[in-house]
């Protein structure tokens, strides 16, 4: 990178601050900090949901399958990740957005503790705490290990640079800020996306390569099939299962893009926004990534520099700078989305259960508390990221592939499937138990099992199992031990009616003629 490249990095970072000075003056209280005061147009979510879904881990541990493996990269990621938005955009997307409407509450986890028990709440809010902080300085280890092969920065520089700049704008805006500079990073990408995609392109026509013909080079043989190596039919299916509920609210962040419509219309139109740009962008942005060993050699062994040296090798400069910034504008706006997320499911659902002094938050005290609670998760979320490439978390990829898919199931099925009619039955019980089950089949899965498995348990069975388990018992226990309350039935009531409508509760499993209740 030379200045101008320099220029363009400085001049990103200053608006995604001056885009989060702007949004200060739209944050009045908790509601607006995290959900937007349910104002934000259908469009905007829909860009801000598709945007907090990438990071820079797309262009190192996904660029490293799209290098080796070719279009399983799309076939195995971002299809069954439209596949599933689209599938949630009639399913999850609606109910979630009455949490806020008719429930009124500003953390996707604050409904647990009517829906479910207090108990099951704080598990639910304490386990996707902790998976969050991996999760997220992976993506920072990500972002940092880019921007070292670009201008020489150690990997912590780069964590401490990327995440303070973050901290500022989502820490002053809200989910405002996260949103708007989403939009903004949306742009950046497009620009910087197509610039790579033309400066392949005529790259490998300057090798008298074609279009089409690109295939056809021994290079790229077997790059062209759909599914290959560990990434086949299953993986595909497990993948598909497990974006399901991630991205439809599971990890948190993308149920606060729902949450924060206008009304559950509107939440279902701007995740059918979201699941088209999944299907069609991420084909632009993997071209380059699937002709990268017929125009640049990786040096690592999982191929995953080959798209910062081949960016290196095939843009001027200021192009070269504008695709960094596309880099972080996908990483920087999954982190802020996340942080603002565990923000709300810490001082909303962890915080009043601590401490009698944060149940009497008013409006500023709660604003500041989020705030503060946003500077820590961002701070620990760094720390951790310092040490992705140590034994115990092993490299990126794997962290975000593996731990992140394997442990999010277990968290996700209480909370998802409890909003749905067809799962009444599932109490406290049923919620408590498929989650420690699914906690304790990951690790059993992942280590005692694989140890003592040659060559060790594949992929798709170390981040399906746990929420298989989760799954079965979740269903299981509640019609082996039903606990549709009268209260609990007349929660999911509220988030499955639209309006105003009075809708008659179920009675409860075993119930005589005289249990009826009310919404």
């Amino acid at each position: 990178m030379n200045s101008l490249d320099w220029a363009v990095l400085i001049g990103y970072f200053g608006v995604m601050v001056a885009i989060g000075v702007w949004s200060h003056k739209r944050v009045d209280n908790v509601s607006d900090f995290f959900t937007a005061g349910g104002k934000m147009p259908w469009w905007l979510s829909g860009i801000s949901h598709h945007m907090s879904g990438y990071s820079a881990v797309m262009f190192t541990g996904y660029a490293g399958i799209a290098y080796t493996y070719g279009v399983t990269s799309f076939i195995t990621w971002s299809f069954p990740i439209a596949l599933g938005i689209a599938i949630g955009s009639r399913l999850f997307a609606p109910r979630i957005n009455r949490l806020r409407s008719r429930l009124h509450v500003a953390s996707p986890l604050e409904y647990l503790k009517n829906r479910y028990n207090l108990s099951t709440q704080q598990a639910l809010a304490w386990s996707g705490m902790l998976l969050k902080i991996v999760d997220v300085g992976a993506k920072w280890a990500a972002i940092a290990t880019l921007l070292s092969v670009f201008t020489g920065v150690t990997l912590n520089q780069g964590i401490l640079i990327t995440g303070a700049i973050t901290a500022v704008y989502c820490t002053i805006g809200g989910l405002w800020a996260d949103a708007l500079t989403e939009l903004g990073q949306f742009v950046i990408q497009l620009l910087a996306g197509v610039s790579m995609f033309v400066a392949v392109v005529l790259k490998l026509n300057d090798k008298h390569i074609g279009f089409f013909d690109a295939w056809n080079q021994p290079a790229l043989h077997g790059h062209g099939k759909p599914l290959v190596g560990p990434y086949g039919t299953v993986f595909l299916l497990a993948f598909l299962f497990i974006k399901l509920f991630e991205y439809n609210g599971g990890m948190l962040n993308q149920a606060q893009r729902y949450m924060a419509t206008g009304s559950a219309h509107e939440a279902e139109r701007g995740a059918r926004l979201s699941a088209i740009l999944w299907l069609v962008w991420p084909v632009v942005l993997f071209f380059p990534m699937w002709m990268s060993p017929l125009l640049v050699h990786a040096a690592k062994p999982d191929g995953s520099d080959s798209y910062g040296l081949m960016t290196e090798q095939l843009l001027p400069h200021g192009l070269l700078g504008l695709v960094v910034v596309g880099f972080f504008s996908h990483t920087m706006a999954m982190c802020s989305s996340d942080a603002n997320a565990i923000a709300a499911v810490f001082t909303r659902d962890v915080a009043p259960v601590l401490s009698a002094r944060a149940r009497a938050w008013g409006q500023r005290s709660g604003l500041i508390a989020a705030r503060v609670t946003t500077v820590v998760f961002l701070a620990l979320s760094m720390a951790v990221a310092t040490q992705v490439n140590s034994p115990a978390f092993k490299d990126i990829i794997t962290v975000v592939i593996k731990w992140v898919a394997g442990l999010m199931g277990p968290i996700a099925i209480p909370m998802m499937l409890g909003l749905l009619r067809p799962f009444r039955r599932s109490g406290p019980t049923a919620a408590l138990t498929s989650w420690a089950a699914g906690l304790l089949a990951f690790w059993l899965v992942n280590y005692p099992i694989s140890w003592h498995v040659s060559g060790g348990v594949p992929l798709q069975y170390q981040v399906s199992v746990p929420l298989a388990v989760s799954l079965v018992l979740y269903v299981v226990i509640g019609y082996a031990k039903p606990e549709d309350t009268p209260e609990r039935l007349a929660i999911i009531e509220k988030v499955n009616s639209d309006g105003d409508a009075v809708t008659a509760v179920p009675v409860p499993a075993g119930a005589g003629d005289d249990a009826v209740g009310a919404p």
